[in-house]
């Protein structure tokens, strides 16, 4: 039997790869054999780079110090791809879980544009910039402004880093800005505008530690942001990692594209799904939104499509699993959902123990 197990991250549990290897041991524990394939996934958020890295057999890590969210040093790694192009994901120069508590108005994007900026000295003319996980709310101002842009106030003087200081921008210098090479791809793992009640700072300034004034101060710097810099804040993904989407497309001509279906396809994802007998998806919750283009929806859509059967594994399930789909919640199997999160590994390999032996009639058009 040919099986594919293809999770996105839990996130803040376990990575994709690691859940990946887990369900497969557990699953190889059973029938040892299967022919398993492990096919980690991602949406352009946390995991970006190890489903890359996973997917492309001369991937090549590197890393750098850069400017953490908070102003001081961080290591954030990156991959140097065939080709000459790179991937950085964002999350690992400025992302939440690198601050020791949310500074919503002073967090940056700075180190962002310097491991930008690294690459290029690298040679890389094409980049990929996973946008998910971001702990500021400064438009992409700190990546461009290490690029060599300049955003200045009514004296002429530097902003200081982060979102807050953005209601006192009052003009936009790019005559510095490095030229981008020749394409900037940022993979978005939301659709959210820049501005409005469902961008940038109204729907995810609250997770970054926003009270509600705060948020009135984000929006209207990042209005004015928009103002001077000109592009298309209202286009899907712009208020994506605290408007980095924007910042980067309208100051640097990036494109946004929805992270899962291509990272999906860069990990051939269709193609192994074609050559499989069973398609092991998940993620730490699976609900409704699951399936409007997270990548464990876009497993099971891949699935039916070949009209390969499917089976979830979620930390915990909200709402109803797709028709004709088995689902397994590590909540259930650990006895709550503490213990789930506590030991994730060792559940998610009791997951895939517990599929391989109730394989017999589970799925449809499965025998033997």
């Amino acid at each position: 039997m040919r099986v594919v197990i293809a999770p996105d991250s839990f996130k803040g549990s376990i990575s994709a790869t690691a859940a990946a290897a887990a369900l497969a041991a557990g699953w190889r524990a059973a029938r040892p054999a299967d022919l398993v394939t492990c096919l980690p996934l991602a949406d352009g958020g946390e995991g970006t780079l190890e489903v890359l890295a996973a997917g492309v057999a001369a991937a090549r890590w590197r890393d750098a110090q850069v400017t953490g969210p908070a102003g001081g040093p961080v290591t954030c790694d990156w991959l140097q791809l065939p080709g000459g192009a790179a991937a950085v994901e964002l999350a690992r120069a400025s992302g939440l879980p690198l601050l020791a508590r949310p500074d919503p108005m002073r967090a940056q994007t700075t180190g962002v544009g310097e491991v930008l900026g690294m690459a290029l000295d690298e040679g890389a003319r094409h980049l990929l910039i996973g946008l998910g996980g971001s702990a500021a709310t400064d438009g992409g101002t700190g990546a461009l402004a290490a690029l060599g842009a300049r955003f200045l106030d009514a004296d002429g003087r530097p902003l200081l880093p982060g979102g807050g200081a953005l209601a006192r921008l009052a003009a936009v210098d790019t005559s510095g800005l490095r030229p981008p090479p020749a394409s900037v791809v940022c993979l978005s793992d939301v659709t959210a505008p820049l501005l409005g009640p469902t961008g940038a700072a109204t729907v995810f300034g609250p997770q970054k530690g926003a009270t509600p004034g705060q948020v009135a101060r984000l929006e209207a710097g990042l209005a004015r942001l928009a103002d001077l810099l000109g592009g298309d804040p209202g286009a899907p993904g712009a208020g994506a990692a605290g408007g980095t989407g924007y910042g980067l497309a309208a100051g640097w001509g990036a494109v946004i594209t929805p992270g899962g279906p291509e990272l999906a396809r860069r990990a051939g994802l269709d193609q192994a799904i074609m050559a499989a007998d069973l398609v092991i998806t998940g993620e730490g919750q699976f609900d409704p939104t699951s399936l409007t283009g997270k990548a464990a929806g876009l497993a099971l859509t891949a699935a039916a499509a070949a009209g390969v059967p499917a089976a979830i594994v979620a930390g915990q399930l909200s709402g109803v699993a797709p028709a004709g789909v088995a689902v397994l919640t590590l909540a259930a199997l650990a006895g709550g959902t503490r213990p789930a999160l506590a030991a994730p590994a060792r559940w998610l390999r009791a997951a895939g123990q517990e599929l391989a032996r109730r394989r017999t009639g589970e799925w449809p058009g499965e025998s033997g």
